[in-house]
């Protein structure tokens, strides 16, 4: 699948903005506590997971989630040029393989912050603006930062048994909605530190 000049931008924007609710999961009589979903994410160090993207144009895109926590992940997208680095605080996003001098976001001021910070304590943030049972057992959690709407709006989904991120979205301030559900994580992968640095990209695609 190529994604043209409209569709790559589309796909950019979309990327920091995230279908209807997940089927078939469990039910179950109150949420995942918070502090639950803060061990979660402590307890990760990396993980591996396939995503699909659906955009808010109705448009979807494959790929694959690499984080290294604390403030390192990858996106890498199927069938497209297109590439997300996250790392030095920073979020790079790289739009074709010529793309030497990315689009860059302060990681602080994008949604990932929130699962990739090096102390999750989702009880004490004060970004967290809800925390539900969804009807179809899911657990979720939002987030929304008053100071800066212009970020839009976070919602991360869990699953029981065993906990797990299964999904999260974003709306921006335009409420243009983009959900990205990932397939099941795998643990323990021994990363390379240059698969998460912007500044060592760019200086690869620049050659």
């Amino acid at each position: 699948m190529e994604i043209g000049q409209s569709e790559s931008m589309d796909t950019r924007i979309s990327f920091l903005a995230a279908l209807p609710a997940l089927i078939g999961l469990p039910l179950h009589a109150a949420p995942i506590s918070l502090s639950d979903l803060s061990a979660y994410f402590a307890g990760i160090s990396t993980a591996e997971a396939p995503f699909t993207q659906y955009n808010a144009d109705g448009s979807e895109v494959t790929g694959r989630l690499m984080m290294h926590r604390p403030g390192r992940a990858r996106f890498e997208y199927d069938n497209s040029d297109i590439l997300v680095v996250v790392g030095g605080g920073q979020v790079a996003i790289f739009e074709d393989l010529a793309d030497a001098e990315p689009l860059q976001y302060p990681l602080g001021m994008t949604p990932l912050d929130l699962i990739l910070g090096r102390n999750v304590d989702l009880a004490a943030s004060a970004l967290v603006v809800d925390h539900v049972e969804a009807a179809d057992g899911t657990t979720r959690v939002v987030a929304w930062d008053e100071n800066r709407p212009e970020a839009g709006e976070l919602t991360l989904v869990f699953a029981d048994e065993p906990v797990r991120l299964v999904q999260w979205m974003t709306r921006n301030d335009m409420g243009e909605t983009v959900v990205v559900a990932l397939g099941d994580f795998t643990f323990g992968q021994d990363y390379s530190n240059f698969l998460f640095s912007p500044t060592f990209e760019a200086d690869q695609r620049s050659r």
